[in-house]
């Protein structure tokens, strides 16, 4: 009896595809996301993009260049305004060396303050590339520079030790060039100056993960709600609407404007409850958030008709939508940021239409960036509504009538 069960339970779900595919098919598909990802970035170190800009111009800043462009966890980007570059996302951070910093001598001890000092200009969005920017720095200075650390150390000793005779000064200049110890300290041999120059001063958290929340949530809402034309197929009622003068093409774009609609009230409604739960700054952005809202919306709204277009049931649908909302918001940025993702997975992501999405909302809250940088994105994302319609189209012609 219990064998006769169990043979019953897996012809049950043999026949039902949407609870096969949520049990083998949705698993294998996240684990593969997933340890693409994760995986990728253990078994080989991604590199960290960094503009570094030269004001000092003296022969020990560009041998600390040099330096720095030889390691291979860094990707030395050449830039001329690193404070823009920053905030247009070209790179995580920026590094400045001012001025005078090959005539500053490297101090220990108690005058550990006036020791040279390098302007960092980041995006805090990337908490890991600052760390690995200032730590590479530090260590180029203690093997790459050994000259500078040695006269540091030098004006340690004499001012501890008192002053050296010609002849201990003439040893130490032989071995200028060889490569210095790191002091036991610990502390840094060189400042480093972090600036934020990107995000909302008040929670930049909540500004960064707003979209990425909102457009997956719209994701699902749209494949719901546009299932009701699964309903009317069952129920005979599309029949009676075909029947009378709407055409299949009229009756998709009503349900595409009922959609719209949703979508748009639904990102409304959860930007103004992080306006006034989590001081998202709404209010100064309203141009640019009305033009990503409309954008995302509608293109949401047209991808929902795509499946519920090519599903047969309810059952279908949400076994569909499941698999495809999951994984598009998994690979386009909305679980976790792309900078996280190994560089030719952040490339590839640029094809899911959610990613341009999160471009633009990001660089309306997150970057505070102009207008015009969303005009690429809100093509895309109506080029993309345009395709879905006309497959969603194609695809329902097989419940019209002759």
């Amino acid at each position: 009896m219990i064998a006769n069960i169990v043979r019953t339970g897996w012809m049950n779900l043999r026949r039902d595809r949407a609870a096969l595919m949520l049990s083998f098919v949705v698993p294998i598909v996240f684990f593969s996301i997933f340890a693409g990802i994760f995986g990728a970035r253990r078994s080989s170190t991604t590199r960290v993009s960094v503009a570094v800009v030269d004001q000092d111009r003296s022969e020990r800043s560009k041998r600390l260049v040099t330096a720095l462009r030889g390691e291979k966890a860094l990707k030395v980007v050449d830039v001329t305004d690193p404070e823009a570059a920053v905030k247009k996302g070209d790179v995580p951070v920026a590094l400045i060396i001012p001025k005078g910093f090959g005539a500053t001598k490297v101090t220990f001890g108690e005058q550990g303050a006036d020791r040279p000092t390098l302007r960092m200009l980041r995006d805090p969005s990337d908490p890991i590339a600052p760390q690995v920017v200032s730590g590479l720095v530090q260590k180029t200075l203690f093997v790459g520079m050994p000259d500078m650390m040695m006269s540091g150390g030098i004006a340690a000793l004499e001012r501890y030790g008192g002053p050296l005779t010609p002849q201990q000064r003439t040893n130490l200049s032989r071995v200028q060039g060889q490569t210095a110890a790191p002091s036991d300290d610990g502390d840094s041999l060189v400042k480093i100056e972090t600036t934020d120059v990107v995000g909302s001063k008040d929670n930049p958290i909540i500004a960064f993960y707003a979209a990425g929340i909102g457009v997956m949530f719209l994701l699902f809402t749209a494949s719901n709600a546009g299932g009701s034309m699964l309903d009317e197929v069952e129920s005979g009622t599309l029949d009676r609407i075909l029947s009378t003068r709407v055409s299949m093409s009229t009756l998709l774009a009503g349900k595409l404007v009922y959609l719209w609609t949703l979508n748009v009230i639904q990102l409304i409604v959860m930007f103004s409850w992080g306006a006034l739960a989590f001081r998202l700054p709404l209010g100064r952005h309203l141009p640019g958030f009305a033009i990503m809202t409309a954008a995302t919306a509608l293109t949401c709204s047209a991808f929902g008709l795509l499946l519920a277009s090519a599903a047969r049931t309810r059952a279908q649908l949400g076994a569909i939508s499941t698999l495809a909302v999951l994984t598009i918001s998994a690979l386009g940025g909305s679980m976790f940021p792309r900078f996280l993702m190994p560089e030719r997975m952040q490339k590839a992501s640029l094809v899911l239409f959610n990613s341009w999405a999160l471009d633009g909302f990001t660089n309306v809250f997150w970057r505070e960036a102009p207008l015009s940088t969303i005009v690429v994105p809100v093509l895309v994302l109506a080029a993309w509504a345009i395709a879905f319609f006309l497959g969603a189209r194609q695809l329902t012609r097989r419940w019209e009538t002759v």
